[in-house]
């Protein structure tokens, strides 16, 4: 799918899909051809029914991503092609995962060092977000003049309490991956050395569970966020609406009374 250029790896294995910023060079920093090159992994993950979960990461052990390429941004800014703001509409790779509001499959955010300004932003994107110890998260765009337009303004003051999340709003300022845990803006903080292991027992967890009852529930949780709770009840799921009505909703039952692992087909 993806040439030598590559700044992307996709590998597939077990129903996990693994994508991987391979920029390490550069900590991982994402220029136009790297959101291209997602954008078309991020549409293979969604419709290939044999994967069931996804995993991102950056390569190297010292960054996750520093967002964007900022040496490139400069050379776009004084050719008069770049423009800044929210969303990436009209952008290549639109639209990218932090604006993929209908991709319904799990995501672990595994990090393993910085995760700074999009980078920071593809984390609180996923579901469940894993760091070594000595990882580090900020949104350090009003640094630099510009806005975390990739969701980061928006999540963040959803994920974490609104003061803590505007202390760090407006000043830039690190977060460590233990004050990350605090917040609830990350599962589980672990030995460098043990982040592998870590996130082995998630998936482990995860792919145990029906595939369409992970997609139903995660539609409804991020649909019914802002819903009041009467109405999120009064809602129709498709991805419910699938999972009611799937083999998968018999065998998981049946396979309790028979004292015997369920055989997920995810139809």
């Amino acid at each position: 799918m993806l040439d030598a250029l590559q700044r992307v790896r996709y590998e597939k294995r077990d129903h996990v899909a693994y994508i991987t910023l391979d920029r390490p060079h550069v900590l991982n920093a994402m220029d136009l051809r790297t959101h291209a090159e997602l954008a078309e992994v991020w549409d293979d993950f969604e419709k290939d029914d044999a994967l069931w979960v996804g995993v991102l990461t950056g390569a190297g052990d010292r960054s996750f991503s520093v967002g964007q390429d900022l040496k490139e941004l400069v050379r776009r800014v004084e050719e008069g092609t770049a423009t800044s703001t929210f969303g990436s509409r009209d952008k290549p790779g639109w639209p990218r995962l932090t604006e993929r509001f209908s991709l319904f499959k799990p995501l672990i955010a595994r990090v393993n060092g910085y995760a700074f300004g999009g980078g920071f932003e593809l984390a609180l994107a996923c579901d469940i977000v894993i760091a070594a110890e000595h990882a580090e998260f900020a949104l350090t765009e009003a640094r630099l003049g510009l806005v975390a337009g990739a969701g980061g303004v928006f999540r963040l003051t959803r994920q974490a309490p609104y003061r803590a999340a505007m202390g760090y709003l407006l000043t830039g300022r690190r977060m460590t991956a233990a004050r990350a845990y605090e917040l609830g803006l990350v599962n589980e903080v672990v030995p460098a050395d043990g982040l592998d292991a870590c996130l082995n027992g998630w998936l482990e967890d995860i792919l145990s569970c029906a595939p369409l009852s992970l997609r139903a529930a995660k539609e409804a949780a991020t649909v019914s966020a802002t819903m009041p709770l009467h109405r999120a009840f009064a809602t129709r799921y498709a991805w419910e609406e699938r999972r009611m009505h799937s083999r998968d909703a018999l065998e998981g039952p049946r396979a309790f009374v028979e004292k015997r692992t369920p055989k997920w087909t995810g139809s």
